[in-house]
């Protein structure tokens, strides 16, 4: 187990569903995919590491689940404003989703 963390720590972080816009290949890294997301008050990019697992056409139009508030990083020469996030299982890499209809981009996770 990890080491634990406090109410507090884990507050600071925003959790928000997010409307993938656009999903392409990385043009200079083989295992990173370029996604435009939506958050509900503003458009950005993440860059995931989930390019052996998902095709840029699986991607387009799911709502996902962010750190929203992830400062921003450099990876290969992309910016990433944001980190999608996902369950290993096995081999496997399951991109956490939000289903249900009535969910929106934007929507806060608690």
């Amino acid at each position: 187990m990890a080491e634990p963390v406090t109410y507090d720590d884990f507050a600071k972080i925003e959790l928000r569903v997010a409307k993938v816009l656009e999903a392409r290949p990385h043009p200079n890294a083989d295992k990173l995919l370029l996604l435009q997301i939506d958050v509900g008050d503003e458009q950005k990019q993440i860059v995931a590491g989930i390019r052996q697992h998902y095709t840029p056409e699986q991607l387009v139009g799911k709502l996902i689940v962010v750190v929203n508030n992830l400062a921003p990083a450099m990876l290969r020469g992309e910016t990433s404003n944001g980190m999608l996030l996902a369950a290993t299982s096995g081999e496997r890499v399951i991109v956490l989703t939000a289903d249900d209809p009535e969910c929106v981009a934007g929507a806060k996770i608690k």
